[in-house]
């Protein structure tokens, strides 16, 4: 069983930035990544990085978005720079952990508010 803790969102203002984070207990994670869901849209993969530091990025945040992992501390960041309207919605973390097959889990929920 892996537990999700999120934390980093906020409200910040067009062209701001925030750092989302998300710290994993249990078994080290294969992959870590972030999905979002904006209002009224379906939920779409952002960022994800593997243990071995291999990224992939949505086309609309690449450029300002930032994925990282500390795998010492089971944790997976998303820095967030040059923030637009378009990017207010509900954050998720998401990882896979590989046992017997891969298990997926999901965070809470992190709410990104960026105003105009």
């Amino acid at each position: 069983q892996v537990q999700l803790v999120e934390s980093g969102g906020g409200l910040v203002q067009a062209g701001g930035s925030l750092r989302l984070s998300c710290a994993a207990s249990g078994s080290i994670p294969r992959v870590m990544g972030w999905y979002r869901r904006a209002p009224g849209k379906q939920r779409e993969l952002v960022a994800r990085i593997t243990s071995g530091g291999t990224t992939n990025y949505a086309d609309s945040v690449k450029g300002r978005f930032t994925i990282s992992r500390d795998n010492a501390k089971n944790t997976v960041y998303l820095q967030m720079n040059s923030l637009k309207p378009d990017d207010t919605a509900v954050y998720y973390c998401n990882v896979l952990v590989l046992l017997s097959r891969d298990y997926e889990y999901w965070g809470q929920g992190t709410q990104v508010t960026v105003s105009s």
